[in-house]
């Protein structure tokens, strides 16, 4: 929907704090955190692309997140011996104030992120973390304020049991394939990538559908019939602009 929610408004809030003038100029970045998870996987309906997802969730109330997506690929580890821990020389390698890490391969009931790692994406002003896995230390990472969407939570170390096996390239995060750079949308109803290709169509097509969202609101809160209301024939109009 087009009505602001209090996530939404934060992040602009801290676009607006970072020095972005989001009124003037909106970016990419900033038109994609003016709309939410369902109005973008609506778009992506409407345009028959894949990406939206099921079951990744935010693991403590955690705002909104947007941004570019550094895809990292993890998997069991076959071997006793000694390797850097995964995902931590993605943190190390990022220059940019852009990034969600997308972490893939997670395995059920074992970690696959925690707090030491929270603070290391912090200090590198990394957006949030998607992981198709579990977390473990999530007060840390809350206690921080660094946003983690995924499966599930847990204790269990990822030390000895899960390792990185790659990272730049295409993963596969419940059942969506995601490329370096896509675009990333994350809020309380799940996770949603956009090919960095078609950004600009989704975004589009998603202030296309909140515009005619909110005036469908409008339409049942001043007494219109709500069967006439979300007809499926309003919803086709919308392919055809924004006529009422």
């Amino acid at each position: 929907m087009g009505n602001e929610s209090p996530g939404k408004s934060n992040y602009l809030e801290l676009l607006i704090n970072r020095g972005t003038n989001v009124k003037s100029n909106p970016s990419l970045l900033e038109r994609l955190a003016r709309l939410d998870t369902n109005t973008v996987s609506d778009a992506l309906d409407f345009l028959g692309m894949p990406g939206a997802t099921h079951g990744l969730r935010p693991l403590w109330d955690c705002p909104m997140i947007v941004g570019r997506a550094s895809t990292i690929q993890l998997g069991p580890k076959a071997d006793a011996k000694p390797t850097v821990h995964l995902i931590s020389p993605v943190i190390d390698a990022v220059t940019t104030d852009d990034r969600i890490l997308v972490i893939s391969g997670g395995i059920d009931g074992i970690s696959c992120w925690g707090d030491i790692l929270a603070n290391a994406a912090v200090s590198k002003k990394i957006r949030g973390s998607v992981i198709d896995g579990f977390s473990r230390d999530i007060e840390g990472s809350e206690s921080i304020g660094y946003p983690v969407y995924g499966r599930g939570i847990t204790m269990i170390s990822a030390r000895n049991r899960v390792i990185q096996t790659g990272s730049g390239e295409p993963v596969e995060v419940r059942g969506v394939t995601v490329h370096e750079d896509d675009y990333v949308i994350a809020d309380r109803c799940g996770t949603v990538f956009v090919p960095a290709a078609s950004i600009e169509e989704v975004l589009d097509m998603g202030e296309r559908i909140a515009r005619r969202q909110d005036g469908m609101v409008e339409a049942v809160r001043a007494g219109r019939s709500v069967a006439e209301v979300m007809h499926d024939k309003e919803f086709e109009a919308i392919n055809q602009g924004d006529k009422k």
